[in-house]
């Protein structure tokens, strides 16, 4: 007879079921609450503790019913063993009171302070009940199958599939999210390596093309002297060989194969041409990612963008890929390149065809690179108008000077970054 039972006996009973509903309480929330990809590596590698929860949490349906029917069975049993030992100290009266007394204790140290702990240390909690875990679900494996039967076909009658779990899948942005959050884990360097992968998919080739009025090239039509002279001095190795427009492309030479040809033979155009490489042509809006695979599958280091008509727009190198990636292959990009000049007072004189990609990357500006790529572009398209020399505006809290105009671009313009204070534009 449960009346029989000592009192000392029924509170220590009580004790032991507060503590069980913790256990599965907080492995309840330490499960759920487990880094997949991490659980994932910690199973590869052999822990045991992880390899059982991993398994587990294949079935999170029978995990569930597993943990609840332990956790509803223990508070059930703990509120029988509460009444009774209200009933042996107060009576009737104890019936009233239990539900008062039970409730913020089964609340607080079975419920609330088991599940913080186990929501900050998932894997403390998670790994150690797993060795548990698992001989108690085969053990209750009928019970919890049919609980399980029960309860999805429920889910089964909301048209709700439990057949099979989905894996975790990040998105690119969330990925990018978690690159960049890895502060402590990442050196910041390889943290922009990385992220710089992932931008690859979203930014094509026209981004970081060389436009074609930009793109040096050997004009065929050009008296030999002029050639020779071009490729004397051409600071690339690769270089378009084209006859009166860049549209008449008749290949691409390497110049290691200019010294050869002039110490052996009399140079000439078709000389140039015959020992040039076919020229390889990319489609413009091909995603960087696509063409960097594209260039490593045609062995390729060099590639002439055309448009839907043919015509070519600009050209990108497997190298404008690669700093996309790794960044400038510079020492110091703002002090070497070509489109920037800083200048005593702190500001940057800035050539009008300078990409706004490529200011935001050496000179860790944020400067707005939806729509124009170039800053001319971009200074057109917020005053509506080719704007005069002297005139100021304001862009993504930028101040810009124009310093030097014509009667169709913006050549020149002075930006003062250490002056960026507010979002938006004005002139």
């Amino acid at each position: 007879m449960l009346s029989d039972v000592p009192l000392g006996l029924l509170v220590a009973a009580l004790f032991v079921l507060v503590v069980l509903s913790a256990c599965f309480s907080g492995t309840e929330t330490a499960m759920m609450a487990l880094n997949r990809y991490r659980l994932r590596h910690l199973a590869k590698h052999a822990h045991g503790g992880a390899r059982r929860a991993h398994a587990l949490l294949k079935r999170p349906d029978r995990l569930i019913g597993l943990i609840l029917l332990g956790n509803n069975l223990v508070n059930f049993l703990a509120v029988s063993v509460a009444t009774l030992i209200a009933i042996r100290l107060m009576g009737d009266v104890g019936l009233a009171i239990v539900p008062f007394i039970l409730t913020p204790i089964i609340l607080v140290f079975a419920e609330v302070a088991p599940k913080t702990l186990a929501a900050l240390h998932p894997e403390r909690i998670a790994f150690p009940a797993a060795y548990v875990l698992v001989p108690l679900l085969r053990a209750l494996l009928p019970a919890i199958a049919a609980i399980n039967w029960l309860a999805n076909g429920l889910l089964r009658a909301f048209s709700v599939r439990i057949d099979s779990v989905d894996e975790q899948q990040l998105s690119t942005e969330e990925l990018r999210t978690v690159v960049n959050e890895a502060t402590s884990l990442i050196p910041r360097r390889h943290q922009q390596m990385l992220v710089g992968i992932l931008d690859l998919e979203k930014e094509s080739v026209d981004d970081i093309m060389v436009p074609r009025n930009e793109i040096n090239g050997i004009d065929l039509e050009d008296p030999i002297e002029d050639i020779i002279e071009s490729l004397t001095h051409s600071l690339h190795t690769r270089l378009p060989l084209y006859r009166g427009d860049i549209n008449n492309i008749e290949g691409v030479f390497h110049l290691r194969r200019f010294a050869r040809l002039w110490e052996h033979e009399e140079l000439d155009v078709q000389l140039l041409i015959d020992n040039s490489d076919e020229a390889y042509f990319v489609p413009a809006g091909t995603p960087l990612h696509t063409q960097l695979r594209n260039f490593q599958q045609q062995q390729e280091r060099i590639g002439l963008i055309v448009n839907e008509y043919g015509d070519i727009e600009g050209l990108v190198t497997l190298e404008d890929v690669l700093e996309e990636i790794v960044g400038e292959f510079t020492t110091d990009p703002a002090m070497t390149s070509t489109d920037v000049h800083p200048q005593p007072d702190g500001t940057f004189l800035i050539d009008g065809a300078a990409s706004i990609r490529q200011l935001n990357r050496t000179m860790a500006w944020e400067l707005p690179t939806e729509g124009p790529r170039t800053l001319n572009g971009l200074l057109l398209e917020h005053l509506e108008t080719i704007p005069e020399s002297g005139t100021s505006l304001l862009i993504a809290g930028y101040p810009i000077e124009i310093v030097q105009s014509t009667g169709n671009a913006v050549k020149t313009a002075r930006i003062k970054p250490a002056m960026r204070r507010a979002s938006g534009a004005r002139t």
